[in-house]
């Protein structure tokens, strides 16, 4: 019997209760914003543009085992419009919330969903907010500290002719960096998901070994957009 049953709440009470998670989601999202604008000059020195420094954390490393990078070459950022800066701003800040904020919005997602399972289907799913935050965070520091790198390594160190000089726009760079972090995020989600579909009789091992080979083309492909 899911536990809805048990406590017998009208429809109402379940778009109130939603309503309720909303707000204190966003709550939360809204502190990490204000925290992070605050610190926002910092955030954007010592942290966002810190892989385009030569003597970043993971070029450090590379150095050690053999790999050591030669001096980045130098870009000069800019703003071309009046909003930029402070639109952009906006924007890092609220991504910052939402990594913040993440593991307290997916609880109050399971707070929301959990009443309406059964028993044996909440007993399944223990630790689910621990699994999703964590890989959450772990495909977020992946894209910080290797896809971001290597990829400002090589859009900085690439040029068409010695006499083009690398001036980028700071909104632009921002939102790479940006995108490529929740993307990583996101990504690694990916385990979780096909464990639900497993789980959910929609997808099997067997099914995963025969497609898979269509999943790296289409992976590629998407890539290559």
């Amino acid at each position: 019997m899911p536990l809805d049953q048990e406590r017998n709440l009208p429809f109402w009470a379940h778009l109130d209760e939603l309503r309720t998670r909303l707000i204190r989601s966003l709550i939360a999202v809204g502190i990490g914003v204000v925290v992070a604008f605050w610190k926002l000059n910092w955030i954007l020195e010592k942290v966002v543009l810190a892989p385009m420094q030569s003597d970043f954390i993971t070029f450090r490393v590379l150095c050690r085992v053999g790999a050591c990078v030669e001096r980045m070459a130098r870009v000069r950022l800019q703003a071309i419009a009046p909003s930029e800066q402070f639109l952009k701003a906006l924007v890092l800040s609220f991504a910052i919330g939402v990594i913040i904020a993440f593991p307290y919005i997916v609880w109050q997602v399971w707070q929301f969903i959990r009443p309406g399972l059964y028993r044996h289907e909440a007993r399944a799913l223990k630790g689910i907010v621990f699994y999703i935050s964590g890989l959450f965070f772990v495909g977020v520091l992946f894209g910080y500290y290797v896809l971001v790198p290597l990829m400002m390594r090589f859009f900085m160190g690439f040029q068409l002719m010695s006499e083009v000089e690398n001036i980028w726009r700071i909104g632009d760079v921002i939102g790479l960096i940006v995108q490529t972090v929740l993307a990583s995020g996101l990504a690694f989600q990916l385990p979780v998901l096909l464990w639900g579909l497993s789980w959910a009789g929609v997808v099997t091992a067997e099914g995963l070994i025969r497609w898979r080979r269509y999943a790296i083309l289409a992976a590629v492909v998407l890539g290559g957009c």
